[in-house]
């Protein structure tokens, strides 16, 4: 046994700043105390502070993913490949952080989430601004989405701009002509605020680039990346699906839609078909 009395305790070092009268605090770096307020239940039920925190933090999520998206975009526009992989990289690796926290929500019971469900009103994550935004960024573009944004000016404002511009897969196969690929007019001329199609002629050229790694290796690493965030968009997709009919089963959801019916059609919807379709020609 130690003879000190505080063995099981760390002494705060005399470097150590506590007076923050006239500095900037961790606290007010972050913006602690307006982050930390924003959590306000509308029921006395215990599980709805667990609800509330879910959503707050993949909101926030989602605007970092978006705002590493725009930087791939921006990197690919340039031919400045090297930044876009890695931004792309952390894209996935959101997508991995969101996709858990739907395990820690999946331990809201059936019984202790309609004890608050009906508090939530006409709410719900389809209305989140941030998945539009990575949805339309993505390449799954819908105008009439941008119905449901109308209340508030700003968020309808970037998303109708981004529904208006090309997307990153837009972005992708304009990098693909200007290495020498032939893509047809109608891919490269399309009309952006419509969802992608699949062309053979972007077929073609990925079937070039992978069976030429070598030769064309920063446009195959790009397409590996691409399916490594469809991959893990998916699961986060599913997992949402699967977290709502373990909670609710086949109500409708809060917002009007048809709930897991809704969801699971989310699922068949690809932002970059080719990249799929090629490897069955190779």
């Amino acid at each position: 046994m130690s003879n000190c009395p505080h063995a099981n305790s760390r002494k705060v070092e005399s470097n150590i700043h506590t007076d923050f009268g006239d500095e900037m605090s961790y606290d007010d770096y972050l913006k602690l105390e307006q982050i930390l307020s924003a959590q306000q239940p509308l029921s006395s039920e215990h599980d709805e502070m667990l609800f509330i925190i879910i959503h707050q933090s993949s909101e926030l999520w989602l605007k970092l993913a978006g705002h590493e998206l725009d930087s791939a975009i921006s990197c690919i526009q340039e031919n400045n490949f090297g930044p876009a992989f890695k931004v792309i990289a952390r894209v996935k690796q959101i997508f991995i952080q969101l996709t858990q926290s739907w395990n820690i929500l999946s331990t809201l019971t059936p019984s202790d989430y309609l004890k608050f469900r009906d508090d939530l009103g006409k709410s719900s994550g389809f209305q989140s601004q941030g998945y539009r935004k990575l949805e339309f960024m993505l390449g799954n573009k819908n105008k009439d989405m941008l119905k449901i944004h109308k209340i508030s000016s700003k968020s309808y404002l970037e998303l109708e701009q981004l529904l208006n511009k090309p997307s990153l897969y837009d972005e992708v196969i304009k990098a693909m002509t200007k290495a020498g690929f032939s893509i047809d007019d109608s891919v490269i001329n399309r009309d952006f605020t419509l969802p992608y199609q699949s062309n053979k002629s972007v077929v073609a050229a990925w079937l070039k680039v992978y069976q030429q790694p070598e030769k064309y290796f920063e446009l195959y690493e790009l397409a590996e990346k691409l399916v490594d965030i469809e991959d893990s968009f998916q699961q986060w997709r599913f997992k949402h699906m699967y977290t709502v009919q373990r909670i609710i089963g086949h109500k409708q959801g809060t917002g009007g839609s048809s709930g897991v019916s809704f969801l699971k059609k989310a699922l068949d919807v690809s932002f970059f078909p080719e990249l799929f379709e090629v490897r069955t020609y190779l």
